[in-house]
């Protein structure tokens, strides 16, 4: 039973990483608005199972990205206030991988929106 209450407290601060991330971060609540739109667009464009499992990757990656991202700043804020090349170097490294998974979103949703906005404006 100490094993499941330990895995529940464990899963409890999970989310409340993921509340605070939403709360506290202007890029988070930014992906999440993004987000929203596509799978709105998604339902309105009946996506295949392919599409959706494609597209659900691609929003969970961003956001699994600038999670992590988040995390990297605050830790290294809080070793550290005064300048550092290498804390400069994490953070610019960290918004660098957020930045290459957005534009990679960005890919991926034209891939998978433009056939269904040509046929739609076609119709």
């Amino acid at each position: 039973m100490k094993q499941w209450r330990q895995r529940w407290k464990r899963f409890r601060n999970a989310w409340s990483g993921m509340v605070a991330a939403v709360r506290e971060e202007v890029h988070m609540k930014i992906h999440l608005m993004l987000a929203a739109i596509a799978i709105v667009f998604a339902i309105v464009f009946h996506f295949t199972k392919w599409e959706w499992l494609i597209l659900l990757l691609t929003i969970g990656a961003v956001i699994s990205l600038e999670m992590v991202n988040t995390a990297i700043e605050r830790t290294v804020d809080l070793v550290t206030k005064d300048f550092h090349p290498l804390a400069k170097a994490a953070k610019d490294i960290a918004a660098g991988a957020v930045l290459l998974g957005a534009i990679m979103a960005v890919m991926i949703g034209a891939i998978l929106f433009l056939p269904h906005l040509y046929n739609w404006v076609l119709k």
